[in-house]
């Protein structure tokens, strides 16, 4: 049966990799794409995409489901640096929340079948130990965390009040082809192929001893579509991504067997939670999540991609809405 979807965040990581694997795989599917591209590039997307460039806040998303019958929504779209999230407070509520609130508006209006959510694992702040379970109360500790965790109780509200069926995704650390890596503030295996490629010092705040879950994007795709369709995945909150724990400093060691050089520099310690091991026993029974790709092979496949890709300038962020306390390594000079 033909479907219609929508992606928002279509030029990211995640949205441009999604649509890649839903025309390969399920190629009667219509994929219509939303990005404003502030944080993806137009190339990362498939050309058989119906692409619209608008920013979802200040233009009339409205349109597109005028325009289109849509069965599912992906909603990725979001800015997403907790690091950062405190020093740009308004730009992350509006970026966030406002925009996930049009969406939610206009699913509702139009009777769309499925919104898919790609919240984070920020919403669970330090959770129990460092271990992150979907049946914890989330207790975020930046304002990204704050704004996801708004936007998620407020689908289910949709769902309470307006009969929208929503899935909840909690994705963490991903990474994979077609990443930003030209973006200072997030994605510290992109910060450190960008710094090595550009002959800088790869960085770590503080020891490197804070532990992570790293998923390679591949793994996630299937499962992203199966949040979407299949009956079990109704109005369920999913954490969705690797299962191995290992601390930042030795993922810097395993990176640089992947590109066989590289020089390590810690900075000051920053706001962060100190470890962050997801469960995902829902992943493997309700999305059929299979951890297949170990971070060297990820990582491997991973460069191998970033070497092709075009010497683009660093993002940094114009103007802080707050200086105080803004860390010294993201200081504008």
């Amino acid at each position: 049966m033909k479907k219609t979807i929508l992606i928002t965040g279509v030029a990211g990581l995640l949205g441009s990799r999604l649509a890649d694997w839903i025309i390969e795989n399920k190629p009667e599917v219509t994929i219509i794409g939303v990005d404003d591209l502030s944080g993806g590039y137009k190339e990362n997307i498939n050309p058989k995409v119906n692409f619209w460039q608008m920013d979802l806040v200040n233009h009339p998303i409205e349109n597109i489901f005028e325009s289109h019958d849509i069965d599912y929504v992906f909603h990725f779209a979001a800015y997403a640096a907790e690091g950062l999230s405190p020093f740009i407070r308004c730009y992350n509520y509006d970026n966030n929340l406002k925009a996930t609130a049009k969406i939610v508006n206009e699913c509702i209006k139009h009777n769309v079948k499925r919104l898919v959510f790609t919240s984070t694992l920020a919403v669970y702040g330090h959770g129990d130990g460092g271990i992150f379970d979907e049946s914890q109360q989330q207790a975020p500790i930046d304002p990204y965390g704050v704004a996801k965790y708004g936007c998620e109780m407020d689908i289910q509200i949709a769902g309470e009040q307006h009969g929208l069926d929503w899935c909840i995704i909690r994705p963490h650390n991903v990474y994979g082809v077609k990443q930003n890596i030209w973006d200072k503030y997030r994605n510290v295996l992109g910060i450190w192929m960008f710094q090595h490629l550009n002959g800088e010092d790869m960085t770590i705040f503080g020891d490197g001893e804070q532990t992570r879950a790293f998923s390679f994007i591949d793994d996630s795709l299937e499962p992203l579509w199966n949040s979407a369709v299949r009956e079990e995945a109704s109005k369920e909150i999913i954490n969705l991504g690797g299962i191995e724990e290992i601390s930042i400093k030795d993922a810097s060691i395993v990176l640089r067997e992947v590109i066989g050089e590289g020089n390590i520099v810690h900075l000051e310690p920053r706001h962060e939670v100190k470890h962050s091991i997801p469960t995902f026993q829902k992943s493997v029974d309700i999305l059929g999540f299979e951890y297949k790709t170990k971070l060297k092979e990820g990582l491997t496949k991973m460069w191998e991609w970033a070497k092709e890709q075009p010497m683009r300038e660093r993002f940094v962020w114009p103007e802080y809405e707050l200086e105080k306390g803004i860390y010294s390594f993201w200081k504008n000079k």
